[in-house]
């Protein structure tokens, strides 16, 4: 489905914009070609360059191909916009609107933008992400744990594209923060553990007095998953998979829960399981769960989660565009969120897939969380 709909795509940018150019015949025709290659670029790399989720091409190649499909995209917003603009026009004069439509310098000028911009979003993919501080106040949280710091990491998405260099820029910044916890939240992988043993090797240098947690994303079930666990457990990673850990600090106590992925039927290994994670955990208990989507907040406040982290979403990736991730995930995409008794936060993520190396308005992101004391809501 996702060729049928990026080949869509193309062929719409290919009417609205290649065939209106005041080129040769053979001209709008290879221009066309260029516009489907970059349409449908992940279909190629699939069959012959490794996998979708990870393409096993040089970093400057995964750049300009994101750099094309990401302007083929904006340019296709851009056109759809300008269409949709031309036909309510042309409800009030029809001339005016049929002029917006056909106008070519609106078109060449939107072209241009796309290109530019495109190459923007891509340079702030691939960035190191910078620090965004919160506070959290949590009812019931032990007043040892007041000030508590925890480093929230999520999409790293070790890949051709982000390599061991830029894991560990990542890496520095996080220990730079002097956490008391860190936790990943899923998607630390493209790839199998033979392709990205070097890029993940970074990870075991994360330092936190409390350890370093972790649990599985989609992208962790694309490609060897029980190895991929092995690998996180010589990292140093330690997994929550529908299982709980508790963290002692001055004679009180606080609860990590964690929870796989719904990408785990793929595999035939465990589905989410919430129940599962906090078998066993007292009612009064401050909870953090860590779960990859933000899907299903809703079951997790009643069972019993206080603070529920997230990522998978990457903030939509584009501001605007980015509603249509937020459709698609409950209405959750980015930031603090208020669910029943428990508090959301969707970190916009690290590191983003690199089949679609964008970001524009929806930076990438190190969170660092300190904890609060509150009273009893």
């Amino acid at each position: 489905m996702f060729h049928v709909i990026t080949g869509l795509i193309g062929l719409y940018v290919i009417w609205r914009f290649v065939w209106p150019l005041t080129l040769p015949r053979m001209g709008k025709i290879l221009l066309a070609a260029l516009v489907l290659l970059a349409a449908e670029h992940h279909l190629i790399t699939r069959n012959f360059f490794g996998t979708m989720a990870s393409p096993e091409v040089p970093a400057g190649i995964l750049m300009a191909l994101g750099w094309a499909f990401g302007a083929l995209i904006l340019l296709a917003l851009f056109l759809f916009a300008k269409d949709v603009a031309g036909l309510l026009l042309s409800a009030f004069s029809r001339r005016h609107g049929r002029a917006l439509l056909a106008c070519p310098r609106l078109r060449t000028g939107l072209a241009a933008a796309a290109l530019v911009l495109s190459a923007v979003g891509v340079w702030q993919a691939v960035r190191v992400p910078d620090v965004k501080t919160i506070e959290v106040a949590l009812p019931g949280l032990p007043p040892a744990f007041d000030g508590f710091k925890i480093v929230h990491l999520t999409d790293l998405h070790a890949s051709r594209l982000l390599q061991a260099d830029w894991m560990r820029a990542v890496v520095d910044r996080a220990n730079a923060l002097e956490p008391d916890l860190t936790l990943i939240t899923g998607d630390l992988v493209d790839g199998t553990p033979e392709a990205r043993a070097a890029d993940v090797l970074p990870l075991r240098e994360l330092r936190a007095p409390h350890g370093v947690v972790a649990i599985p994303g989609n992208h962790e079930y694309y490609a060897e998953y029980v190895n991929w666990l092995k690998t996180f457990d010589r990292l140093g990673l330690r997994m929550l998979l529908n299982g709980h850990t508790t963290i002692e600090l001055g004679g009180q106590s606080l609860v990590l829960a964690g929870i796989t992925d719904a990408a785990a039927s793929r595999v035939g290994q465990p589905l989410p399981d919430i129940d599962a994670a906090l078998a066993g955990v007292p009612p009064s208990a401050t909870v953090i769960l860590l779960s990859h989507r933000p899907v299903g907040a809703a079951r997790n406040a009643q069972a019993g989660a206080r603070l529920q982290l997230s990522g998978h979403t990457h903030g939509g990736q584009i501001l605007g565009p980015h509603l249509l991730t937020q459709w698609a995930n409950e209405g959750y995409v980015s930031g603090m969120y208020r669910v029943g008794g428990m508090q959301l936060y969707v970190s916009n993520g690290a590191g983003l897939w690199n089949g679609f190396p964008i970001r524009l308005g929806r930076p990438s992101e190190i969170t660092r969380i300190v904890l609060r004391a509150a009273p009893p809501a």
